[in-house]
């Protein structure tokens, strides 16, 4: 792992943040010293993917709100995010727009009832196809993260699943668990 790369840890990104302030990214940017920040490239209602459709307990097909972000590090893209809502849930909110939402998406779910109590992720690495190359700008052979997140509410619904790709080698995901006695 070269000295550029990012250690992330998954809890900033799934806690609200609170009025006035930054969304978890760009906490943990000032937090660090580091320049970046993202560009989102797409919002609003699409066909559910079958796996977002799994993940988010809809049928494939059925309508979900996306929001398609690139998240830039010292200039460099460092990752694409997709984030997945039920329509029940971001239809007709910021969710759906392409505009910035202070204090970050989760902050606004809280806002509109609906908080994450628990989360699966799964991380697995593969080779990215030509458009990822492109966004990411790896070179051939580089292979890629993909990390998917599925947050659940008190009564265990899914308010959100995150599909995540970013380069491997500029990359470390960090876990830290509580064990349960």
């Amino acid at each position: 792992m070269g000295v550029g790369a990012w250690v992330s840890t998954s809890m900033p990104y799934l806690t609200p943040q609170g009025q006035g302030h930054p969304d978890a990214w760009g906490a943990e940017l000032a937090a660090r010293g580091r320049r970046g920040g993202q560009r989102i490239v797409g919002a609003g209602e699409v066909a559910a993917p079958e796996e977002v459709a799994e993940l988010l307990g809809v049928a494939p097909g059925e309508a979900v709100v996306v929001r398609r972000r690139v998240m830039v590090l010292e200039d460099v893209p460092c990752e694409l995010t997709d984030t997945y809502y039920p329509a029940s849930i971001a239809r007709g909110t910021r969710l759906a727009g392409t505009a910035k939402i202070p204090g970050g998406a989760v902050t606004l779910l809280a806002e509109l009832g609906y908080v994450g109590v628990r989360v699966r992720e799964d991380v697995s690495a593969r080779m990215p196809d030509a458009q990822e190359r492109e966004a990411l700008r790896t070179e051939p052979g580089e292979p890629v993260l993909r990390l998917v997140r599925v947050t659940f509410d008190g009564g265990d619904r899914p308010v959100q699943a995150d599909v995540m790709t970013m380069p491997a080698h500029r990359q470390r995901l960090r876990y830290e668990m509580g064990i349960e006695r």
